[in-house]
């Protein structure tokens, strides 16, 4: 299978520098010189010069018969297309995926929320302590705290983590700053404070400015067991966690079995920064974290 680009009355010159869709076509015979394709067959058309219009943008031609509206793009949505399609042309990703058991999670959280209703502190999500784990475990590995600057990595000694945040006017990443150093109960404050915010739509840049790291969960909100996020550049990496699940696992004693929670988590890496074995170690430690969470209040 080849892809190339053929666009009915352009030559090479004239739309150099224009990127369509993909244009998928098989070739038993290619002669380059001679520019003679035998036994060709167009999997899929989708430009001529007559679909563009002046200036280079493309016309919002639709298909006869069809019925439609165009839903004007905001500007949050604009800024975040870009960024996330330069990721995914720019950022060499890779991915890793850990299952890690949360019931000491659930535990742990079961016991320090009372605590929190009695000193009228908000109450702590999960997702508040996969911050505060993922924060601690980029402190053990502070590789994955970084950025690809071309001439060298910069390693952050601050770990502020990005969390993402939908909306109905788009995708916000209000960011925590020194995740590391904060308790949960802080965590869990301003994590409230900018989501509301972010659904406000009255966030500043100070608040989602200055990240090194982004998490994004699908698991509680949606229930989604697993997914591969974008990294948000410039940062390295970015964490995804899905849907915690109960499975049937070996017993202490041979022929028992008993029932476990197990949640996913899938660390997107930039190859440039981080390579395999490095982003095995953080997942390691967030495990690590995720199932001794006591451990994250030492």
């Amino acid at each position: 299978m080849i892809t190339i680009l053929v666009v009915v009355g352009w030559d090479f010159q004239e739309i150099s520098g224009y990127i369509p869709c993909a244009i998928s076509i098989m070739l038993a015979s290619i002669c380059v010189n001679q520019m003679e394709f035998n036994a060709l067959t167009v999997s899929h058309f989708c430009l001529n010069k007559a679909s563009v219009a002046k200036g280079g943008k493309m016309e919002a031609h639709a298909a006869p018969g069809l019925s439609y509206m165009d839903i004007p793009n905001a500007q949050i949505r604009k800024v975040t297309a870009n960024r996330l399609l330069a990721s995914k042309q720019t950022i060499p990703h890779y991915y890793l995926t850990v299952d890690a058991r949360v019931d000491k999670l659930v535990t742990l959280r079961g016991e320090l929320n009372p605590l929190q209703d009695a000193s009228g502190g908000k109450k702590i999500s999960i997702n508040d302590l996969v911050i505060k784990a993922a924060a601690l475990a980029l402190r053990k590995v502070p590789q994955c705290n970084s950025s690809w600057m071309n001439e060298f990595i910069r390693q952050y000694h601050n770990v502020n983590i990005n969390v993402a945040v939908q909306t109905e006017h788009g995708l916000f990443v209000p960011v925590i700053r020194d995740a590391d150093k904060k308790g949960l109960g802080t965590i869990a404050e301003e994590v409230k404070q900018l989501a509301q915010k972010a659904r406000e739509n009255s966030l500043k840049p100070a608040d989602y400015e200055g990240g090194t790291f982004t998490v994004s969960n699908l698991g509680g909100p949606f229930g989604i067991k697993q997914f591969c996020a974008i990294i948000n550049p410039p940062q390295a990496a970015i964490l995804a966690i899905g849907s915690a699940e109960k499975r049937v696992i070996p017993g202490a004693a041979d022929g028992q079995y008993e029932f476990g929670s197990f949640m996913s988590a899938t660390l997107s890496c930039d190859h440039r920064v981080i390579d395999g074995a490095i982003g095995a170690e953080f997942l390691k430690a967030f495990k690590g974290y995720i199932e001794n969470p006591t451990s994250m209040l030492l």
